[in-house]
């Protein structure tokens, strides 16, 4: 039975596991890690799917459309932070859903067309929970899932990996999992057509046939002299990350060394809310927090107690605007209600020193230095 190769075992690297021996192929999982999970054990938010059962249960009103629409505005307004803003205000009034204005448009509708049949298969194949939906930067819906669990993301990622640790029990001649194994380079035939791929381990060199998926994720952990991102965004190079380690581009450069092309590899993501501890302020690794933070009614206050920014904007814009707005150090906070719907994220980051609570806005006025009459004025207006 034909063999398929896949590199990364985050969520995408794991779905492609399952999606293979769904089609009745093997397949061989690569990772360079000891273990696997990848970013995606990171993601603390939620999944994105428009007109899915939990959606239609809660009576949410969403649309196919309406998830299009927001994603391909986003696709044709991105921009670096800095000039986010600008990019948002000259594309106003433009119509994204053109495909001479959205050159997107196709992987857009892809990306949405199938978001609800994704959400889907993670409830009936792994009897993950899904059950909670919120809104999120970018969205006009509440459309993101996640679950009464821990991190969605962990819980997801972690689920696809455990069964497919049983099939790999039940299976061994159907499935093999190998990490410690870093991929090197694609092998091709006299076509130029993908056949394989050579790799490291235990300090030998070896090969494996067949044809190979790349899901080895971004390169935004490598900070050295020749990484991707020091040739195309030097100015981002002193910036911390919360990306893993193995975040170096290893599946990018090898596909480009086979003549692969590259899209929007400069449009690299700065999250607005990495979270500092005060214990290590100048960390070059940050603890992610969860955008439904947020999404359940978290507001960022600059350094005078006044908040600067809808945030639920893009991530881009929200960015753009600390930076622009240069009042920091910013705090996110969340009132009782907020906190309380989003409680593990919370106990979580607190455990973890990295959020504090607060009884009353005098409290927090007092620590922060500011008159507690504009932490009042804010959350007033807010509310």
């Amino acid at each position: 039975m034909a063999q398929v190769i896949v590199v990364g075992g985050g969520l995408a690297g794991l779905s492609a596991c399952h999606t293979v021996l769904e089609r009745g192929a093997n397949v061989l999982l690569l990772e360079k890690l000891s273990f696997c999970g990848g970013n995606s054990t990171k993601a603390t938010s939620g999944i994105n799917g428009a007109l899915t059962r939990t959606q239609q249960r809660l009576g949410i009103k969403d649309s196919v459309d309406a998830f299009l629409k927001d994603t391909t505005d986003s696709a044709i307004k991105g921009a670096p932070p800095k000039e986010a803003a600008a990019r948002q205000a000259e594309m106003e009034g433009k119509d994204s859903l053109d495909p001479a204005v959205n050159p997107y448009l196709e992987t857009n509708k892809r990306l949405v067309y199938d978001s609800a049949p994704a959400v889907e298969w993670l409830i009936e194949k792994f009897g993950l929970d899904l059950s909670l939906v919120g809104r999120l930067g970018g969205h006009s819906f509440p459309r993101t899932h996640r679950g009464k669990q821990k991190f969605p993301g962990m819980t997801i990622t972690y689920a696809l990996l455990e069964r497919l640790e049983e099939l790999l029990a039940r299976h061994p001649d159907r499935v093999k999992i190998m990490t410690k194994t870093r991929c090197t380079e694609l092998i091709r035939d006299a076509s130029g057509a993908v056949i394989g791929c050579k790799y490291e381990r235990d300090g030998k060199v070896g090969e494996a046939m067949g044809p190979v998926v790349l899901a080895t994720g971004g390169f935004g952990a490598d900070f050295t002299a020749d990484s991707i991102l020091a040739k195309l965004c030097p100015e981002y190079m002193d910036l911390p990350t919360t990306n893993g380690v193995h975040c170096t581009g290893d599946g990018i450069k090898m596909a480009q060394a086979c003549g692969a092309g590259t899209v929007d590899l400069d449009m690299v993501q700065i999250h607005p809310t990495a979270l500092v501890h005060p214990d290590e302020p100048d960390a070059k690794v940050k603890f992610l927090a969860a955008e439904a933070l947020r999404g359940v009614g978290g507001i960022f206050l600059d350094k005078d107690g006044n908040r600067f920014v809808d945030e639920l904007q893009k991530r881009d814009f929200v960015t753009g605007a600390m930076w622009s707005h240069a009042k920091g150090p910013y705090r996110l906070v969340l009132n009782g209600k907020a906190s309380k719907s989003i409680e593990w994220h919370c106990l979580h980051y607190e455990g973890r020193g990295l959020m504090k609570k607060y009884v009353g806005a005098e409290a927090l006025a007092k620590d922060m230095g500011v008159p507690v009459d504009n932490i009042r004025a804010t959350f007033d207006d807010f509310n």
